[in-house]
This record gives structure tokens, sequence and C-alpha cells, in this order.
């Protein structure tokens, strides 16, 4: 799986890049054949200032189904990501069961 990592407002150092690497092989790996790639968009709308403004996208292209998106934002960095993660997990499942239950639905020829 090819990951691109996009900053805005944000410095991403090794240990948040290690993180983030981390948190979407875990979410992530058990549908690796049929990732071809993955885009982390992370923005902080505020900067040092706080508040919920820091936001998580995770762009997902599925084999045969096209992109897939999840997106959070929160005040800290690793429950942002974490909940992304969790979610682009859970909408690959999601897509990837209703492309199985169509293929089964269609009469073989």
């Amino acid at each position: 799986m090819l990951l691109e990592m996009h900053a805005s407002g944000v410095d991403v150092d090794h240990g948040l890049r290690e993180y983030v690497e981390r948190r979407l092989d875990f979410a992530l790996s058990r549908f690796g054949s049929q990732i071809t790639k993955a885009a982390v968009h992370l923005t902080d709308t505020n900067g040092p200032k706080g508040g919920i403004d820091k936001s998580c996208q995770i762009v997902v292209r599925l084999k045969g189904l096209g992109d897939i998106v999840a997106e959070v934002e929160d005040a800290e960095w690793p429950v942002t990501i974490d909940r992304a993660a969790a979610r682009i997990g859970q909408n690959a499942r999601r897509s990837l069961e209703r492309r199985r239950q169509f293929d089964r639905s269609r009469p073989q020829e």
C-alpha cells in the first residue's frame, strides 16, 4: 500500500508519521491486497491556540471500488488519528462486504 501524507498547519515529525503508519497498518492490514493507495491529510486550523481544530482525513483507494473517505476532528492528534483510522477500517470492511454480496447475487454464466 502506497501511503501519502499531507499536512497543513502542523509539523509532521518522525514520531507523528510513525504513529499514523502504525494506526493505518492496524486498521487496514487485513485488506492489504485490496488497497492500492492511502492518503492522510492532517490539518490544524488554529495552530497552538488549541481547541477542537485538529482534522485527520484518510482517503483509501480500493481495487475496483474507488475511493472511500473518513474524516475526524478532535482536540488531540492521537485521538483524531485513532478515530479516523478506525472509521476508515470500518468503511473498507463495509465496502468490501457489499461487493462480495453483490458478486454472490449475480448469476453465474
